[in-house]
């Protein structure tokens, strides 16, 4: 029997680092996990410090393959990452030239805006299935050349190299040796033709970011590199990447047209399984590649919610109304309603349909007898409303009906908040047995390409379902609810508008 039957999950997020190592039946052997500083230079600027990200990412690393029994025990290691957040590094150092920007960050909200007034957006849709919108890397990347002084002409000379986290842990791992990235990550940047599955010269001439400092893209399965002997005892098989949500999906194993999750995790990110053919929206959604496995690309429509989980973290650290997310369980149901109260979680802008970089947080319907309690309600319904949005855009684009939406992420072990979903939703929600799906999904796509399991039949069937949550909310009680929430999102964008 192989010893090495286990894979490192490295699971790099917006807010945290976790390491996980799993066997060939998806028990998590071991886990270590820590936060990192986030970085407020002006308001609607968010940036991450590469070199904390890359101390952590050795840190837990480390820590979980010892508690794992070693580096003989690991056949390989997956990558899942914050995705669109961008690194710009020195390619004869390997130091950041700059903290990372975060797929969070609205710094090129007027560059973005000035494209789309000039008529670009047609044309980087047809391409990359995306919008004009700072949330993306590509204007992150522009802005980093422009700005650190040198930058651009030492990116022209081939001497800086930029990806996201992805590329920039694969660099490091590989002690410098490789510079690439995956199909799924390279297809959020705004630079990467998603039909052609290769950057494409229109789009890098459109937002001058110069071809030479952009990493290699291959699949999302297959040896990138091995790890430089002296990080963890012996070099190990960097074989599996993808961005957070589309490992998510895999982990979810949506491998079939028609099938969807959301992760619930800083942001929430809804994504459908459209097969091999990519899906056009007409309302506003994202068509982006799913995976590529071999030879093969599959799509999906995505919605993306800028905050979820983040609403529940700003009521602990802004409010100060819990100390831990697990309290908003008891809060909500301490209520026997919403009261009214309704909040929208513009706080970095609105993404899908709305797409309105300036929107801002709101919460309305407050009463003398509103408590902490309705806050916390309205926070945990309004990603239950914001997932419906997606979910009522991506059917008006002709997706499948679902049979189930499938869960993961921090919020989805609230059991309310899950049942409150399936309420909105009028549609079952599957939670599986095992939530760790986003590092789950790199595990098993590093662990195609190391053999720990022969094929995606094998990794659909080690999936299984914790719990399901059945619609149950009166009709009537649903849709004014449904209604309120539209009302509040109207207010919100109205004031968008006025300033």
């Amino acid at each position: 029997m192989n010893k090495k039957n286990r894979i490192l999950a490295i699971d790099q997020g917006t807010t945290s680092t976790r390491s996980i190592v799993f066997d060939r039946d998806i028990n998590a052997v071991s886990v270590a996990r820590t936060e990192f500083a986030q970085h407020y230079p002006n308001p609607g600027w968010v940036e991450h410090d590469p070199e904390e990200i890359w101390s952590n990412v050795l840190s837990t690393a480390r820590e979980a393959i010892e508690m794992a029994g070693g580096p003989g025990t690991i056949a390989g290691i997956g990558i899942t990452n914050q995705r669109e957040t961008i690194v710009v590094w020195d390619r004869e150092t390997g130091k950041p030239i700059h903290r990372a920007i975060v797929w969070q960050d609205r710094r090129t909200t007027p560059v973005c805006a000035r494209m789309h007034e000039q008529g670009h957006e047609p044309l980087v849709r047809e391409r990359t299935g995306l919008l004009l919108d700072p949330y993306f890397s590509a204007t992150k990347i522009a802005w980093i050349l422009d700005n650190v002084e040198g930058a651009r002409a030492q990116a022209e000379q081939g001497k800086l190299a930029c990806g996201t986290i992805d590329s920039f842990l694969l660099w490091r791992l590989t002690g410098g040796r490789v510079h690439a990235t995956d199909t799924t990550n390279a297809s959020r940047t705004l630079l990467f033709n998603i039909h052609t599955c290769a950057w494409d010269d229109d789009l890098l001439a459109l937002f001058n970011v110069p071809r030479a400092i952009l990493p290699e893209v291959r699949t999302n399965s297959e040896i990138f590199g091995d790890t430089e002997a002296d990080l963890f005892g012996e070099p190990l098989k960097v074989a599996g990447m993808a961005g957070d949500q589309n490992a998510a999906m895999v982990g979810q194993v949506c491998f079939r047209p028609g099938t969807a999750k959301a992760t619930y995790g800083t942001g929430c990110f809804a994504l459908l399984n459209t097969g091999t053919t990519p899906v056009q929206s007409e309302n506003r959604m994202l068509t982006t590649i799913a995976y590529r496995i071999g030879a093969e690309t599959t799509y999906a429509l995505e919605g993306s919610i800028f905050v979820a989980g983040a609403a529940i973290r700003w009521l602990r650290d802004g409010l100060n109304l819990i100390t831990h997310a697990s309290q908003t369980d008891d809060m909500a149901t301490r209520v026997p309603h919403s009261h009214g109260v309704y909040m929208v979680p513009g706080f970095v802008g609105l993404g899908a349909p709305h797409w309105d970089p300036d929107a801002r947080g709101l919460i309305c319907g407050l009463t003398l007898d509103a408590t902490a309690a309705h806050i916390a309600r309205a926070a945990l319904e309004s990603v239950a409303y914001q997932t419906l949005d997606l979910m009522d855009a991506m059917h008006e684009d002709g997706g499948e009906e679902l049979s189930a939406l499938r869960v993961d992420g921090g919020m989805s072990v609230n059991d309310w908040f899950c049942q409150f979903l399936a309420d909105m939703l009028r549609t079952p929600v599957e939670r599986p047995k095992q939530v760790e799906t986003t590092a789950l999904g790199a595990a098993f796509l590093a662990g195609l390409a190391t053999g720990v399991w022969d094929s995606i039949a094998e990794v659909e069937g080690t999936w299984s379902r914790g719990q399901l949550f059945r619609p149950t909310m009166d009709k009537a009680q649903r849709d004014r609810m449904v209604a309120g929430w539209h009302v509040a999102v109207r207010r919100t964008l109205s004031a968008t508008v006025a300033a």
